[in-house]
This record gives C-alpha cells, sequence and structure tokens, in this order.
C-alpha cells in the first residue's frame, strides 16, 4: 500500500541470541516520556478562529494528519484508501504477526523496530489525556445540493430563536470521469458547549416540537497520551506518543487477539481476527487505545461483503452485494465519525467487517468481478447504495427512514413475486391486512430470510413498555399508535399516550431502538387488558427486518435464484440507476 506517509521502515532484526527481547533493535530508545503539556483550558478552545483545533496543525506527512483528515487517499493500485477502526476502548491490545512486524514507534522523531514472526507484541497504555470535544444539537441533515430545503430548514430554526450553523461534512472527488459528492449539509442549534448542555437543548427541541435532535461533536484537542511497546514476557522496550505503525511484511497477515464485534447485539462476543492491512494503533477520544487498519477499498470488501450477506447465496446476488457495499463505503467518506481517527467503524453502524477470517472464495470472486463498480442515478449522482435485510414484501423511502428530500434512486418499490399487485398502504387498517396476509415476497421465497423475520410477532409487558418511555413523561402508558407511514408500511413517528399526557417519538430507528431493536417499524400495537381495564401487555406485529431502504438482500438472492442478474436486480431496487466501473 501507498499513501505516501513517509515513514521508512529499517530491516527487521533477528531474534535475540542472548535470551534478552525478541523484539528487534531500537534506534535511539529514550526513556518513558511524560505526559505531553496541559491542554488549553474550555475558554481558551473557544477562540479557535474556524471552530477547529486551537493546536497546531500537523504537517501534511504527518501519519496522524492521514488519519484524522477524513478525505479521500488512495493505494497504488488506484482503489481508494479506507481506514477502519478494529477497536477502541482499549488499555491493552496483543497481536502476532505471521510473518515478521515492522513497528514504526512515534514521538521525538520515529523509531524503527522489527517484530519477528510468531512473537507477541503488546501495546498498554500509559498516561493519556481524552479529546477535548465540543457540542451542538443537530436538528436536520440535508443534502448539499438541496438548497431549498436547507434554506428553509435555516428559516424554522431562526424564526423560533435559534442560533443556527450550517456545517458541511462529506467530501468531492473525482475518479475516471465522475464527480463522487457525498457532501451533506447538518444544521446545527448553537452555541457549542460541553456534552451535557447540548443534550439538554436537545431535549428541549424535542419536547417543544417534536423534533428528534441528535448531537454533533466536534474535535477540539485531539487526545494525547503514552503507549508502551512491550515484548511477549511483559517488558517495555519501547515508549511512543499518540501512535505506533505496523507494517506486515512479505504479505503477511496479522493475528489480533479478543477483537470485539457485535456492541449493543445479542451476539455479542469476542474473538482473534487476522488483518493483512497496515495497523495503526493510537488514542480514541476517551483516551484510550484504538486499532485501525488501512488496505484499499477492494481488499476492505473481501472481508465485508461475506459479513453482510450469506457466503452461498448464488453469484448474481453476491455481486449486487459487492457493489452495493462499495457505493455504501464511497458514500460515507468523510460523512462518518468525524472526530474520530478513522473514516469508517467495523460495526453495523457503518458495515460489518471482519478480516480475513470472514474471506470466502465465493464472495472473493463477487467482489474481483464486479471491481471498480459503483451504482449512478440516472442524472449523474454516486447512489448512496444502502440495504437492508428483510423487506417484508416492500422497501421503503429514504425520507421516511432518515428525512430529508426524497431520493429517486430510494423509492420504495413492491417485492413481490410474479406480479403480484397488493401495496401494503400506509393507514393503520391497511398496514394491519398487509401484515395478516403475508404475501409472497422474493425474501421470503429465496428461503434465506431467517424464520420470524418476513411477519413477527413482539409481546412486551406493560412494565416493559413504561419502561422504555419512562422518560417521554406520559406516566403509565395506555396506548400507542404510528401517525406517519411510509410506502411499505414502516412508521416514522409513533405518538405515545399516558395516563399523565402524550408524547411523540420521531424517527424509524429512534423507534426501534426505544423497543429493544425491534426487527421493523412496520408494525400495528394490540393491548392486553386486565379485569381492571389497564395494559397488561402490548403485542406488536410486524412485517420485515431492518430499515427496508434499498436492496433488500434476501429479496436480491430470491430474485437472482428465479435467474435475474445483478444489474437487473440493482435497477430494481435502486429506480433505474446504472452500474459504472470507475477504476
Amino acid at each position: 500500500m501507498s499513501h505516501l506517509l513517509g515513514v521508512l521502515l529499517v530491516a527487521l532484526a533477528a531474534p535475540a541470541a542472548d535470551g534478552g527481547s525478541p523484539l528487534g533493535p531500537i534506534l535511539d530508545l529514550p526513556e518513558a516520556p511524560a505526559l505531553p503539556p496541559p491542554l488549553p483550558p474550555p475558554d481558551a478552545l473557544e477562540q479557535a478562529p474556524d471552530g477547529g483545533a486551537a493546536n497546531v496543525p500537523p504537517a501534511p506527512d504527518d501519519p496522524l494528519e492521514f488519519l484524522y483528515a477524513h478525505r479521500i487517499n488512495f493505494a497504488a493500485e488506484g482503489a481508494p484508501l479506507v481506514t477502519i477502526r478494529l477497536m477502541e476502548g482499549q488499555d491493552r491490545l496483543e497481536m502476532v504477526g505471521e510473518a515478521a512486524l515492522a513497528v514504526t514507534v512515534r514521538g521525538g522523531g520515529a523509531k524503527e523496530i522489527g517484530v519477528p514472526a510468531g512473537t507477541t507484541l503488546s501495546l498498554r497504555l500509559g498516561a493519556s489525556q481524552p479529546a477535548q470535544l465540543r457540542y451542538h444539537a443537530q436538528v436536520d441533515d440535508l443534502a448539499s445540493r438541496d438548497k431549498d430545503g436547507i434554506a428553509k430548514a435555516r428559516a424554522l430554526w431562526a424564526g423560533r430563536g435559534f442560533p443556527v450553523e450550517l456545517r458541511t461534512i462529506g467530501t468531492v472527488y473525482g475518479i475516471a470521469g465522475r464527480v463522487l459528492d457525498n457532501r451533506r449539509s447538518l444544521v446545527l442549534i448553537g452555541p457549542a458547549q460541553d456534552q451535557a448542555g447540548a443534550q439538554a437543548l436537545a431535549d428541549e427541541i424535542r419536547r417543544k416540537f417534536g423534533t428528534a435532535a441528535t448531537l454533533h461533536e466536534d474535535l477540539v484537542v485531539r487526545p494525547h497520551g503514552v503507549i508502551q511497546v512491550a515484548d511477549g514476557a511483559g517488558g517495555v522496550v519501547a515508549v511512543a506518543q499518540d501512535l505506533v505503525i505496523i507494517e506486515p511484511q512479505a504479505g503477511g497477515a496479522t493475528l489480533v487477539k479478543r477483537v470485539e464485534y457485535g456492541m449493543g447485539y445479542s451476539f455479542h462476543g469476542f474473538e482473534d481476527r487476522r488483518y493483512r492491512g497496515r495497523l495503526y494503533a493510537t488514542l480514541d477520544k476517551d483516551g484510550k487505545l484504538a486499532l485501525i487498519e488501512a488496505l484499499p477499498l477492494e481488499e476492505l470488501l473481501r472481508g465485508l461483503v461475506p459479513k453482510e450477506i450469506f457466503a452461498n447465496a448464488p453469484l448474481e446476488a453476491l455481486k449486487a452485494q459487492a457493489v452495493t457495499a462499495r457505493g455504501e463505503v464511497l458514500a460515507k467518506i468523510g460523512a462518518r465519525h468525524l472526530a474520530d481517527p478513522y473514516l469508517l467503524c467495523a460495526e453495523q453502524h457503518c458495515q460489518v467487517y471482519g478480516g480475513l477470517g470472514g474471506e470466502r472464495p465465493t464472495t472473493d470472486r463477487a467482489v474481483a468481478e464486479t471491481r471498480g463498480e459503483a451504482l449512478f442515478s440516472k442524472a449523474g449522482l454516486l447512489v448512496d447504495s444502502v440495504y437492508s435485510a428483510v423487506c417484508g414484501g416492500h422497501t421503503e423511502d429514504n425520507e421516511t427512514v432518515w428525512g430529508g428530500p426524497p431520493d429517486p434512486s430510494l423509492r420504495g418499490v413492491s417485492d413481490l413475486a410474479d406480479g403480484d399487485p397488493r401495496e401494503p398502504g400506509r393507514t393503520e387498517a391497511q398496514v394491519r391486512r398487509w401484515i395478516a396476509a403475508d404475501p409472497p415476497g422474493y425474501c421470503k421465497l429465496s428461503g434465506m430470510a431467517a424464520p420470524g423475520k418476513y411477519r413477527w410477532v413482539k409481546r412486551f409487558t406493560a412494565e416493559e413498555i413504561d419502561a422504555a418511555f419512562r422518560t417521554m413523561g406520559v406516566g403509565h402508558v395506555v396506548a400507542l399508535h404510528p401517525v406517519e407511514r411510509g410506502s411499505s408500511g414502516r412508521a416514522a413517528a409513533l405518538r405515545i399516550v399516558g395516563d399523565e399526557g402524550e408524547a411523540e417519538l420521531r424517527g424509524e430507528l429512534v423507534i426501534r431502538r426505544r423497543l429493544g431493536n425491534l426487527n421493523s417499524s412496520a408494525f400495528v400495537v394490540d393491548v392486553e387488558t386486565g379485569p381492571d381495564g389497564k395494559p397488561q401487555a402490548f403485542v406488536f406485529r410486524g412485517a420485515g427486518w431492518g430499515h427496508g431502504v434499498g436492496m433488500c438482500q434476501t429479496g436480491a438472492i430470491g430474485r437472482a435464484q428465479r435467474g435475474e442478474t445483478y444489474r437487473d436486480i440493482l435497477r430494481h431496487y435502486f429506480g433505474g440507476a446504472e452500474i459504472t466501473r470507475i477504476y
């Protein structure tokens, strides 16, 4: 890989013959440095002229700048170079190179050591300081080309008496004659303040206006601290400030121990995972250790696609998944994790990536046969090619799930087989009939939709529902009413009726998370009452698994099983968008 960091790695040393450390010699090993000077106080941070870091910007070839820049870089073979977070929040990282590792220790000048194959490299957190952050309440997120929507949002919130700041995120860049523009405009309510103050403002906005404001964080000063480099016996052989770079040699892989995955889900756990790319050990926002991999997009997809779809699916479905996953990465560059030293995470929040251990020959073939291909709309714009597991027979409109203007490439479409004309509708009665009818969608016919995902039932006790909505200030919940639905029947807003008042919860994902990661928001609710007429339980009957926008993954499998090509599949789900090879 080549990203012009200008870091020189010296030849690896042989294992010690005198019984000393198995790690190679360190050039000019210093004593352990003290923690760097204290960071400026919060009031000094407000004086940063552009709202950015008050400290001096690093040189362009600084590897930390590479991690924090959130802009497009390219690998030697022309594919975008992606940095992806493998772990964070750690006090210790351990890894073993299948081949030798070249390790650059940063601090007072780069120092290089060689780690022989099979030798444990241990990195331990020393004294550290977390990042300093400032927060805004974010009330809208619009495509930067939506000038009318941006102007209306700004006028709305200014008219309500709030100071408004527009913040552009994302990037615009050209590849092979195509302009890829994923810039978005965030509508932020100021002033910038600490997290507690911004959260209080977000809560006030929700209570007064029914808008689910989120928090937007700005990195003001980066985290700072000491990373100790130790051998397998635990002896500290080198120290670094802020960064250690690990470079596998001779095409080898690095085994990283106890990688955490599935955070926030029932399948949460730890496992050892293998990675082929260059690794960066640095500090996360909390001043803990983070491990980041940098690798070309095509290599990333080899460990990502089989984590997002069944590797034994038909090749055409796997190729459709490869194209959509590639487009998703391109659409997210510079628009996620803006206060973190990486572009993407390896979890559901971005896309799931499992390293070499997840790679499969079938998905490797799908990635190779679609190399560099992405979806472009009829207007020539890069499609944000999102996907979900099981649509339930009909996909959803983008604005129902994420707000903003309708995207012509992300319209809800029927996924029923054999021209079945039934539609979900948007009224309570129509959605109830749709769920009960259980029509034959491609995701159901594929045979790969998990049982209980195409149609499902979930029962909550009254106590569980009260706990879920306790912060809404409505008392004991007596009724739940979806009040806005999209084309698939998914709810975009939920009215909560209690014995002390009413409130409204907005946002498809917000609703599902309040209900314990409910399968989807395409549901109807029935109340079971006791002899006293009070609710004893709330029974949700629903359709689908996931947000439903874009490609239905198990639906794509069903379509491939019936002979559709990956181009046919993607045209159906993305409003006639066409595939273009961009590198």
